[in-house]
């Protein structure tokens, strides 16, 4: 699994960069938000990814922060929401804005986003609004930790929810099961101490 990506940005469009990483590069999408975040051709680039297999499609998607990538897998969970739904929507609002929304029932704002009606819109701030509050404060920060206060830095704690998903664990319940074995054992646990305890929260 791909989680973070650091090298040169050598190319980029509307919705795509190429980051070249020692000589290989990565295509990866992006909202434009984190695209305007990555600056010049020739800039060094860091992105933290997901990446997205499909019987007919494999992509990897980039974000400026952990706290995106957290919003993006949260968005994808709802029905209707494919990744490109959900770049529209973090290139029109920024993490923070979108926590509000949810949390408030602002379907109005969510439909800013171009290809969102109404009804999309009302149904994602619906299956949101009880998780916005614990990803309130990701604007800018690296951690997942819906459900509770405790927002981790660094990247251990998207290493461990990838690595749930890969069990066939939906990102939501990944999630939350992460963030409750980081609160039980500690900012510098080891990343296999963190999934062992989080695999059994999520299947208890």
């Amino acid at each position: 699994m791909i989680a973070k990506l650091t090298g040169i940005l050598d190319d980029s469009g509307p919705d795509w960069a190429v980051i070249d990483v020692g000589g290989v590069g990565y295509l990866v999408f992006a909202s434009a938000r984190t695209l305007a975040q990555l600056g010049n051709r020739g800039d060094r680039a860091v992105v933290h990814t997901e990446l997205q297999v499909s019987e007919s499609d494999m992509r990897l998607i980039g974000f400026a922060s952990a706290g995106e990538r957290a919003w993006f897998r949260l968005l994808t969970v709802v029905q209707g929401v494919g990744s490109k739904v959900a770049l529209a929507i973090l290139s029109a609002l920024t993490v923070d804005e979108l926590q509000r929304a949810c949390a408030t029932g602002d379907a109005a704002t969510v439909a800013r986003a171009n290809g969102v009606g109404p009804k999309l819109a009302t149904r994602i701030v619906n299956e949101l609004k009880d998780k916005a509050g614990g990803l309130a404060g990701l604007g800018s920060g690296a951690g997942f930790a819906p459900d509770s206060a405790v927002v981790v830095p660094g990247s251990i704690s998207g290493d461990a929810i990838s690595a749930l998903q890969n069990l066939g664990f939906k990102p939501a319940i990944a999630a939350t099961a992460v963030a409750g074995a980081i609160a039980d054992l500690g900012d510098a646990a080891p990343l296999g101490e963190v999934v062992r305890v989080a695999l059994k929260r999520a299947t208890a």
